[in-house]
């Protein structure tokens, strides 16, 4: 395959098939290196050598219903945690206020659970609210399944972009989650955008899954519109059902970046939770394909701290973006 044809036919707008993504996935190690460069020349056009730096909240942690087999949250998880219910609205804006300090376009608030209460949209839009009257940060939410009355409040609030993972294929969603369907993620999603908001939805790779569904999935994506695409690597969490799980390669791990990137090219991709563990050394050349990263951590695990970020980011020559990049 000639990887900067397909990247140049791309950039033309006429979209990668299920087969010539396929095929990128099945490319040898030999020749990943090209392929970084044919995902960059997307990634170029688009978005210059920006990176976007995200800071994500956890805003409810634990206790939650649903059987997410990768989740250290999950009914089915023994992993010792931090526990604690959606925390304080002042809370909330103290969190936004250290994102802002650290440099991040986007601050992202997750709670989990299947999906909010009524009180805890109350809390979450109040606490909207106030950072969008301080703050020039844009704001994601993240708090399960919505309906249209919640989610028609959070845009109202303020917020800019909602998160709904898909994680992977349709087919291969069943084996990862008994208690919610692939449907009802995909509906949720639609009714994000349906009411105005941005739709943040991604993959978590590594669970066992073939690249048939890593495809499958970033196509669905694409059906989607999904803005932006948050890229998780399946970094096996003691006392879940995955724990010994075998790690990703990292090289696998980089085809499937570049991937996504010629099926989506208009989105926001980021390189997100387990990047530090699987890609290790290499982090820096997954934002050839990429344009944006989760910074100072993710929910339940640490990250390699926003010092190591900004030196990954600046050691290719990249620099970190404003949101009007």
């Amino acid at each position: 395959m000639d990887h900067r044809r397909l990247a140049d036919q791309v950039l033309r707008g006429t979209p990668v098939s299920r087969e010539e993504a396929l095929a990128l996935l099945s490319e040898d190690d030999d020749r990943l290196l090209e392929l970084l460069d044919a995902a960059f020349a997307i990634r170029r056009a688009r978005f210059g050598r920006g990176v976007l730096l995200h800071v994500l909240h956890n805003a409810k942690s634990g206790s939650c219903t649903e059987t997410c087999a990768y989740c250290s949250q999950s009914a089915l998880s023994t992993t010792p945690i931090p526990r604690h219910p959606l925390q304080p609205v002042e809370t909330l804006l103290a969190g936004a206020r250290r994102a802002h300090q650290a440099g991040a376009a986007r601050y992202c608030l997750v709670a989990s659970g299947r999906g909010p209460s009524a009180e805890e949209t109350e809390r979450i839009v109040a606490a909207v609210r106030r950072i969008k009257a301080e703050l020039p940060l844009s704001v994601c939410v993240s708090l399960g399944a919505l309906d249209e009355q919640s989610a028609a409040a959070l845009r109202a609030a303020g917020v800019d972009r909602y998160n709904h993972n898909l994680e992977t294929s349709a087919r291969y969603f069943p084996s990862i989650c008994s208690t919610h369907s692939y449907a009802d993620r995909i509906a949720t999603a639609r009714l994000v955008k349906a009411v105005g908001l941005e739709l943040c939805s991604g993959a978590l790779l590594g669970l066992g899954e073939r690249p048939e569904d890593r495809v499958d999935l970033a196509l669905a994506l694409r059906e989607l519109a999904a803005d932006s695409i948050p890229v998780n690597f399946l970094d096996p969490r003691p006392g879940t059902p995955l724990a010994g799980a075998t790690p990703l390669r990292p090289t696998d791990a980089l085809r499937a970046l570049a991937m996504f990137r010629f099926v989506n090219p208009a989105a926001e991709i980021r390189i997100a939770g387990g990047r530090e563990r699987i890609l290790g050394p290499l982090q820096a050349l997954a934002l050839y394909p990429a344009n944006s990263l989760f910074t100072e951590g993710y929910l339940t695990t640490p990250g390699q701290g926003l010092r190591a970020d900004l030196a990954l980011i600046e050691a290719l020559g990249f620099h970190v973006a404003g949101l009007a990049e």
